[in-house]
């Protein structure tokens, strides 16, 4: 089951969690077999054999629950670690299951000892969740809940980024419906000023913009932080004369690494794409005195998490004074209060 986005919390029978930013995943149980499935239905059972023995100790014995396999550090919510995981050598699995260890958080009970509880109301099937796994050790967790909307609120305020991004909330009554988006979600937005250092084509039509590459300064050095990706068609024109005057500076801190990528056709070693070997990942390099405005959803790490969203130019902005200063965020307490185990 699925969430929708919205602006704003819903307000009406409603039970509301924390946002989790990690691996979608269901557990499935019968005996000692254990099965994780990811969202788009690809097995991650091998991937996760932490996760595989903490669910043979303290789950039921026959079940399928609702989660997210996360990955916590002392900064939040470590997305770029958890993506490690997923690592064609069994060896290398092994290694870091046992040096950075996952968890996983249930938020939702679908089927118990052979009870297939998928047309139950939500809030009952929460009830059946906390009575099988209100007790469960690390790194088994159960997700917070609330029914107070000003609890919500204030959770919401306070999630600034490090995983805990947003609210998302269930109707009391609503049953378990696969593939639907059912759930209503509520993420952060802030915005920041970021310098763009150069652009990649758009792969289906190479005479527009594909992307912009965003970087900010850290002791004087220009960091590849994200990217901004999602235009319309013809905003794509726009930006070949918006970019124009900026492109084949004279001297750029990436210029060694852009030289690199266009050589070796975009699949440098340790810069490739992790989900796409393919990719073609070469870009152009833009003299880094322009600046944008982008909205962004929280800082993973020294990176965004996500792909950024263009706001406006920023003309009067030295792009020397673009730094991580500006984004600077706060792990949420209550990733603390969860993980404090």
């Amino acid at each position: 089951m699925l969430a929708k986005p919205a602006k704003a919390l819903p307000v009406g029978d409603y039970l509301y969690e924390p946002k989790w930013d990690g691996f979608r995943c269901v557990v499935f149980r019968d005996g000692d077999e254990v099965e994780l499935g990811s969202r788009n239905g690809k097995p991650l059972t091998r991937y996760f054999p932490d996760i595989v023995e903490a669910v043979r100790r303290e789950f039921p014995s026959r079940c399928v629950v609702d989660g997210e396999v996360v990955l916590a550090g002392p900064d939040g919510l470590d997305f770029d670690l958890l993506s490690q995981r997923i690592h064609p050598a069994a060896s290398r699995v092994a290694t870091l299951a046992r040096d950075t260890p996952a968890s996983f958080v249930a938020f939702d009970l679908l089927a118990v000892e052979g009870e297939d509880l998928r047309e139950s109301p939500f809030a009952a099937r929460r009830e059946r969740l906390e009575a099988v796994l209100g007790g469960a050790r690390p790194p088994v967790h159960l997700t917070p809940i609330t029914a107070e909307l000003d609890t919500a609120r204030a959770w919401f305020d306070r999630f600034e980024g490090a995983g805990l991004d947003g609210v998302v909330a269930k109707g009391r009554e609503l049953r378990y419906l696969p593939d639907q988006r059912a759930m209503i979600k509520v993420k952060h937005e802030r915005t920041g000023d970021f310098v763009v250092g150069g652009f990649r084509w758009y792969s289906a039509d190479r005479s527009v913009v594909g992307s912009l590459m965003l970087g900010l300064y850290e002791e004087g050095r220009l960091q590849h932080v994200g990217v901004i990706g999602s235009f319309p068609t013809e905003r794509r024109r726009q930006l070949v004369e918006e970019l124009a005057p900026y492109r084949d500076p004279v001297d750029h801190p990436w210029a060694e690494w852009a030289g690199f990528m266009v050589a070796d056709g975009g699949k440098a070693p340790g810069v490739g794409s992790r989900w796409n070997a393919g990719k073609d990942l070469s870009f152009e390099l833009l003299d880094p005195r322009l600046v944008v405005e982008a909205a962004f959803e929280h800082l993973q790490g020294r990176r965004l998490r996500h792909t950024a969203r263009f706001r406006r130019w920023r003309p009067d902005r030295d792009s020397a004074s673009c730094t991580y200063d500006q984004l600077e965020v706060a792990v949420p307490a209550l990733l603390s209060d969860v993980f404090d185990a």
